[in-house]
Parts: C-alpha cells; structure tokens; sequence
C-alpha cells in the first residue's frame, strides 16, 4: 500500500500557498502527512509542482516520516496527472491500493484513511469517503489497476465523473472532517 499527496496546485482561489497555511499552528501539509503516516502509509509520495516546493514544505514536515518528493512534469496540470506519473514509477507496480490525499483538507484523520482501508470491498475499485452530500474522490482509496485502465482508454475526465462509474463504495464520515480548504472563508 502506498500514498500519493497531491500538493501541485496553484492556490489560486486562497490567493497564497493552501500546503503551508496553518490549522492550530502546523501547516495543511505537515498535518497530512501525519495522518497519513500515522494510518501507516508511509513511504508517502509527495507530488509538487516546483523544485523550490519541495524545500519550503520539507522544511515544515517531520524528518522522521519517509517522504519520496516528485515534481510534476507539467506543472498544474491536474491530480489525474500526477496519479498517471506515480502509476508509471516501478516503485508503483506491485501495489494492491493507492491512497490519494490532496493538501487541501487538513481535518482529515488516520482514522479515516484506516476505515477506507478496512472498508473496501473485495470487488470495489475504490472507496471513496462521502459526507452526506458528495463524495470527495481526491481521498479516495483506489485500486491502481482501476485509474491505469482509465487512462490507458485516454480518459481525462474529473476524477469525480470517472469514480462514479467504477465498482465502488462510499464511506460514510463526518462532513468536518471532509472540509476542503480553498478560499479563505473556508478556514472559518
């Protein structure tokens, strides 16, 4: 099992970088990898889209975590292409599960990325959680032969649309957990 954080976007919406605002004094993406690694996720494959990303938040995330950084090849172009790139790394090949996490939803918890884990179906592709009102498919955990399947049949659709149409299941969590951070006033 592996993790892929995805932490390549723009922040052009919260009009600073979302990967080092601070919730209760730790930036979003130290609090990420915590969860994650505390799920035990961990190596943790950290997608960015600058070189300089990778010195500004490995300077906020605890050395003791193994942490793989990646530069995305095109830059802000999208979480279907940094999945397609770690998809395509040999380190990726043998993995039964994929658990994506994207930088913007700092109340997420261990918890949760253990209950997507005990809760997949044997037939499910994926497991997305869901809040009660939509599911949030960026936190998905997902069997990598289900995305490589997509992509091969040269879909680039939102992931969204895509999972839906899979064998899934949804997981149902608390919506603070699930709130995704993208402009300021959703820090309140």
């Amino acid at each position: 099992m592996r993790s892929l954080l995805l932490a390549g976007g723009r922040s052009s919406r919260m009009g600073t970088d979302k990967a080092m605002i601070p919730i209760d004094g730790e930036p979003m993406i130290s609090r990420i990898v915590s969860a994650l690694a505390e799920a035990g996720l961990e190596p943790i494959r950290i997608s960015v889209s600058s070189p300089d990303d990778v010195e500004g938040y490995g300077s906020s995330i605890d050395e003791g975590f193994d942490v793989e950084w990646v530069l995305d090849s095109r830059p802000f172009s999208g979480p279907i292409e940094a999945i397609e790139e770690a998809l395509l790394d040999p380190q990726f090949q043998e993995i039964e599960f994929l658990q994506l996490a994207p930088v913007d939803y700092p109340w997420v918890s261990a918890e949760l990325f253990k209950s997507l884990r005990n809760e997949i179906g044997e037939s499910d592709s994926l497991i997305m959680p869901f809040d009660g009102e939509k599911p949030h498919p960026l936190l998905a955990l997902v069997r990598p032969e289900t995305i490589r399947k997509m992509l091969r049949n040269g879909d680039r659709r939102p992931l969204h649309r895509q999972f839906k149409e899979v064998r899934h299941s949804l997981l149902m969590e608390d919506p603070r957990v699930l709130r995704n951070v993208n402009r300021p006033e959703d820090l309140n």
